[in-house]
């Protein structure tokens, strides 16, 4: 293979690699923590959160659901089959236009650069990958938007059903909480998800002024560096997250345990916002300030065991 055949090859894997991670990263910032799993949860740290019981179901589709809530979420692994496809595709007319092309005469320059056809390819190919991630964007914000005005901050919560209704499914919480009790009699269910619920926003609007001090108290050591790190690089990039019209769903216990001699409980938030990044200036960078995005995230709370002061130690991502 000729050395101009290579560097026509070097040149189109580094394209795709560009626009990829372009892609992957235009959300990196988003919502506190960057729509990523960090922090610890103990000897869990390295399993997803368990489901509550108003979580969808894997296995099943519900026959009638009492609400419906809009078009189903595409899962994931069909969206990067879709995209492997496109790239296949892409790269299988490429080749076969370039075949022709050259048959032709049309390559580039002593037939070994980009000629007209190969360089219309590759924009068509990076255009409907960008088109197929703006409209999946629009189409899960818009799926989950539910109409009517809300302040900037709305807590229209439900709370976890009663364990009449939800059987086996709520034992091991239980079972934790029981525990948790042992050495603080006082802990009540309702009133630690309402600190969550305040917890959750006062770390949100931190996030949001890039400057995680002044919540330094309710975030473990390691999640104040992890998130005072991430909003110390918006501020070199002359980046704001800015985070509008928070209205909270849902907060659902979905684990308690004690290890170490420390107390642990992972909480369940439904919730939508509107989530975009500015700069300084003012000028949108990515989001939208218009299409409220949905999201599910599981905040883990901990303390020494006993009457304690609970931090946020770790959030993890839905799925």
């Amino acid at each position: 293979m000729s050395a101009g055949k290579w560097l026509k090859i070097g040149i189109t894997l580094f394209t795709f690699l560009f626009f990829f991670i372009w892609v992957m990263e235009m959300d990196v910032f988003a919502r506190v923590g960057g729509s990523r799993s960090s922090g610890s949860r103990g000897s869990r740290s390295y399993s997803s959160p368990s489901q509550t019981p108003s979580s969808p179901s894997p296995t099943r589709q519900p026959t009638s659901p009492a609400q419906p809530m809009g078009p189903q979420m595409p899962q994931q692994p069909s969206m990067w089959r879709s995209l492997a496809m496109g790239v296949a595709g892409g790269f299988l007319g490429s080749m076969l236009f370039s075949g022709i092309s050259h048959g032709m005469g049309m390559g580039g320059f002593g037939g070994s650069g980009f000629g007209l056809i190969e360089i219309i390819l590759i924009g068509g190919i990076l255009y409907f990958l960008y088109a197929y991630f703006k409209r999946k964007r629009q189409a899960e914000s818009t799926a989950y938007y539910q109409t009517g005005t809300s302040p900037s901050m709305e807590r229209q919560t439900s709370y976890a059903p009663s364990p009449q209704q939800q059987g086996p499914a709520i034992t091991d919480v239980e079972t934790g909480l029981r525990h948790i009790r042992q050495l603080d009699p006082s802990f009540d269910e309702n009133r630690f998800s309402d600190l969550c619920m305040d917890n959750f926003f006062k770390i949100q609007g931190a996030w949001t002024n890039r400057d995680m001090t002044s919540v330094k108290n309710i975030l473990t050591e390691e999640m104040f560096g992890i998130l005072q790190g991430d909003a110390d690089t918006l501020k070199v990039e002359k980046k704001i997250n800015k985070l509008d019209n928070i209205a909270v769903r849902s907060v659902e216990m979905s684990e308690a345990w004690q290890e170490g001699g420390q107390d642990f409980i992972t909480v369940r938030f439904m919730a939508n916002l509107l989530d975009y990044t500015e700069s300084e200036s003012g000028q949108l960078l990515s989001g939208s300030k218009t299409e409220p995005v949905k999201f599910v995230e599981y905040w883990t709370f901990t303390r020494p065991a006993g009457s304690n002061k609970w931090q946020l130690s770790a959030i993890n991502q839905d799925g």
